[in-house]
């Protein structure tokens, strides 16, 4: 019988959660797929893991002896992973290193130009992520290294340092009637609908939603988009607004849409994320990249 690594990766967080709630935040999942996820363990097992009351979920026997077992094969299996995959890479003298959206900004090129001229016969290989992928393709052993948005899930599995830190700013389409202020306070926000990432990338959504920031306001969903494009093109066409990094303003800038600083949202922050092996080229990159950005974001 063989058992999908992944469906291990559900049971071992809902064990260390006891809530299916918290569990499904922090893999990123909608609840009712994480539901679906540890039935189907369940059944391939033929043993029942868990008991389920309004309390949250209790591990059985059997699902206490799984629960002890887990983490270690799985940190086996990650590790095997990470070793096979970087031993290609370090053959072909290629760093992997994953980003979403913008990386580090107009950084980037500085980091890889810094890099290569530190280690000679080396190229960068960047690796875009999408949304629903926050560690940028860490926790599949995809990347050596990941620019990304802090914080983000599992970030605890890993060492991060932060790059720069930017102000979240409001997308809006250029004929909303907001668009004319220069600066936006957020509470004027609520009420709008929103252009959001599907529901089942879920931390990622309620990230960039500020769900967290609107003292109990929930937000309202205009449209729903899963790449930059189709995102832009939803705001430009009035189904809503979106937060966004101050940088988008520059990397995706478009016209029927204005960008616009907003008031009482916390900023956002972008590191550099790496496995916590000793790799001295992965840790040239590391070096690389806070050298060209200090921690308050402007660059060196």
């Amino acid at each position: 019988m063989d058992v999908d690594t992944r469906l291990l990766r559900y049971f071992a967080m809902v064990a260390e959660e006891g809530n299916l709630t918290r569990a499904a935040e922090r893999l990123f999942v909608s609840q009712p797929a994480l539901t679906k996820q540890v039935k189907q363990l369940e059944n391939l097992l033929g043993v029942q893991l868990f008991t389920r009351s309004r309390a949250g979920m209790a591990l059985t026997e059997p699902g206490r002896t799984l629960a002890q077992q887990v983490p270690h094969l799985l940190k086996d299996w990650d590790r095997v992973l990470r070793d096979t995959k970087g031993s290609a890479s370090r053959a072909a003298k290629v760093l992997r290193v994953g980003f979403l959206a913008s990386a580090a900004n107009e950084a980037t090129p500085d980091i890889i130009a810094a890099f290569t001229e530190r280690r000679p016969g080396w190229r960068v290989e960047m690796r875009q992520a999408t949304w629903s992928n926050p560690s940028a393709g860490l926790d599949d052993g995809d990347v050596d290294a990941a620019l990304l948005r802090i914080p983000f899930p599992g970030q605890e599995k890993w060492h991060v340092k932060v790059l720069l830190t930017e102000p979240r700013w409001v997308v809006l389409p250029s004929a909303h009637p907001l668009a004319t202020r220069d600066r936006i306070d957020f509470r004027d926000l609520w009420n709008e609908p929103f252009v959001a990432a599907p529901a089942e990338t879920g931390w990622w959504r309620d990230y960039w939603l500020a769900a967290d920031q609107r003292e109990g306001h929930e937000p309202h969903i205009g449209a729903v988009t899963e790449t930059p494009d189709d995102w832009l093109s939803a705001i430009a066409n009035g189904y809503g607004i979106a937060l966004a990094p101050e940088s988008a303003a520059r990397f995706y800038a478009r016209p029927g849409v204005t960008y616009r600083p907003v008031a009482g949202v916390s900023p956002t922050q972008v590191g550099v994320a790496w496995a916590g092996e000793d790799n001295p080229v992965v840790g040239d990159f590391v070096q690389c990249c806070l050298s060209a950005l200090d921690p308050e974001g402007h660059q060196a």
